[in-house]
């Protein structure tokens, strides 16, 4: 089931554009993942929509099985981000971590303007607020358990950085012109 988030802070993206391994097996994905606040329009409509996709899948099993995958981060896509008190951003929140396999294609990654942005743009970035657009689904056999499709993330606006980097925006620097006597030169 499609659920729009709507100004969440993205905490995890290193695989976002580049395919990356869990823990060094398995197949490549990309992955995100996105702090929400407990209680918001989001936190409603991602617990909607697990609900739903549980009750389809599941049916009369559903209350049970999504009380033993709870609690569990390799069953579930969303979790009590308390469960991880030494990373950023977590600590009273939530988390929902989306995947989107290496197969299925890249993740659509844009900016406000919806223009496409690459890696070497410097946003998303671990901190700041975007729109995201992620498929809740239930997996049954093997594997069961509420996952979570990652299908597209929109830059929204800056915040912290994650990790101790700061960003900037230029507008602590004074505009120095160019020095007398020289000649710019065009580079187009």
């Amino acid at each position: 089931m499609k659920v729009q988030l709507k100004e969440v802070r993205v905490a995890f993206i290193q695989s976002l554009w580049t395919p990356q391994q869990y823990q060094g097996a398995g197949p490549f994905r990309r992955s995100a993942t996105f702090l929400i606040v407990p209680g918001s329009d989001n936190d409603k409509a991602i617990e909607a929509a697990i609900e739903k996709v549980a009750a389809e899948k599941f049916g009369k099993k559903a209350a049970g099985i999504l009380a033993s995958v709870r609690g569990n981060s390799n069953k579930c896509c969303y979790m009590d981000g308390n469960t991880k008190p030494d990373y950023d951003g977590f600590q009273g929140m939530k988390y929902l971590s989306g995947h989107r396999k290496d197969q299925d294609g890249p993740v659509l990654v844009i900016d406000r303007n919806k223009a496409p942005l690459s890696e070497g743009s410097g946003k998303p970035y671990a901190g700041c607020y975007v729109n995201a657009s992620v498929d809740i689904y239930a997996q049954e056999g093997q594997n069961t358990g509420i996952r979570c499709g990652l299908i597209g993330v929109q830059f929204n606006r800056d915040g912290d950085s994650f990790g101790g980097a700061s960003r900037s925006d230029g507008s602590e620097f004074e505009d120095l012109g160019t020095p007398e006597g020289s000649e710019e030169e065009d580079f187009a």
